[in-house]
């Protein structure tokens, strides 16, 4: 098996997880995972897509994040309660899928060997996470993954019913 397939299959599998989780979670898309506040729902989605396309856009292709104008949103470690922090559910988790379908359809279009090019715009230091193709799909796929116990717990925490897959 080439690597590419193994990236691209840890894409739709890491997407598919993680979007089963937010069955039911519209109506508590404001629950904090935790007593002491974490990563809601919203939050969560918004920062996925806005990291896609940083990841993706930005530092593989040197391209304009095109949800740069989410940061203030979706990234870093303060996460607001308030609706109006954030744009609408509907529209996050549209964006949410989107950016991923792009992804996958990106990587679609590749070679194994085009995994080896190296991105356009790494931050210093960070040559090892995002340095090629290669280390900047691997790196979405595990980051979802990653959010994928962060929603778990925001769906217990809303008393909904965990996920088994």
């Amino acid at each position: 098996m080439q690597s590419i397939n193994l990236i691209r299959d840890n894409l739709k599998k890491s997407r598919d997880l993680v979007l089963l989780n937010i069955d039911g979670m519209k109506e508590h898309a404001f629950v904090f995972p935790t007593p002491r506040g974490g990563a809601h729902t919203l939050w969560v989605l918004g920062h996925l897509a806005y990291i896609e396309g940083l990841v993706i856009r930005q530092l593989m292709l040197g391209e304009r994040n095109p949800l740069a104008d989410w940061e203030a949103s979706f990234d870093g470690t303060d996460v607001a309660s308030e609706a109006q922090a954030f744009p609408p559910f509907d529209e996050v988790i549209a964006k949410c899928r989107e950016m991923r379908q792009g992804t996958i359809a990106l990587i679609d279009s590749m070679s194994e060997e085009d995994l080896d090019k190296p991105s356009s715009e790494v931050p210093k230091g960070w040559d090892k996470t995002f340095g090629t193709y290669r280390h900047c799909l691997q790196y979405l796929a595990d980051h979802w993954y990653m959010h994928r116990g962060q929603l778990a717990d925001a769906r217990r925490a809303a008393g909904l019913d965990r996920m088994w897959v």
